[in-house]
């Protein structure tokens, strides 16, 4: 097993969004857990509580960590002992919810790593970087395709010469729900 340093076991996470039907959130967890030193112990999976806690089981989230809302997901989670609670959040939720689950997952002092934008105008990202300063905890924005295996191999053959000199690089990538949407327009 992967460790973390002196902490020698895998960082428990919860995730916010990514329930039934949500497409990012099941991205982020693989990235997170792709090097096993990170495990999904929690989530708050989806805006409609019933949804939220039946996704669980898609995640093998146990039911009494699967919460309604992110404000049950903190709450439940700062009543476990610390030994048993989450080290950090994963926010794969709509842009415009990110600084508020964000802004209450820093107060609670756990750690975040938030999809992309993590707010929307720079007064919020200022008054949660202040927020993350003062509670002395790590925020991270995601940017999952770094962690995956083609664009990791891709990295190293650049970085060890394999491809030359690299002059200029075009790349593509259409989700599927994208590609539908695309093709309805074009045709």
């Amino acid at each position: 097993m992967a460790t973390n340093g002196a902490l020698n076991r895998k960082l428990r996470m919860a995730l916010v969004g990514g329930g039934q039907g949500a497409f990012i959130g099941r991205v982020h967890c693989t990235a997170a857990v792709l090097d096993n030193r990170a495990e999904l112990v929690a989530g708050a999976l989806a805006s409609d509580p019933a949804r939220a806690r039946a996704s669980a089981s898609d995640y093998d989230i146990h039911p009494e960590r699967a919460y309604g809302s992110f404000k049950d997901l903190v709450a439940g989670e700062k009543k476990l002992p610390e030994g048993k609670r989450i080290d950090l959040v994963g926010i794969a939720t709509p842009n415009h919810t990110h600084f508020e689950i964000a802004m209450q997952a820093v107060e609670a002092g756990f750690h975040v790593v938030c999809d992309k934008p993590m707010t929307f105008d720079l007064a919020q990202a200022e008054k949660l970087a202040e927020a993350v300063d003062n509670r002395g905890v790590v925020f991270a924005v995601a940017h999952t395709y770094t962690g995956y295996p083609l664009v990791r191999q891709a990295r190293e053959m650049i970085l060890n010469g394999e491809l030359g000199e690299i002059q200029a690089m075009r790349s593509f990538y259409l989700q599927g729900w994208l590609r539908t949407r695309l093709a309805t327009r074009l045709y």
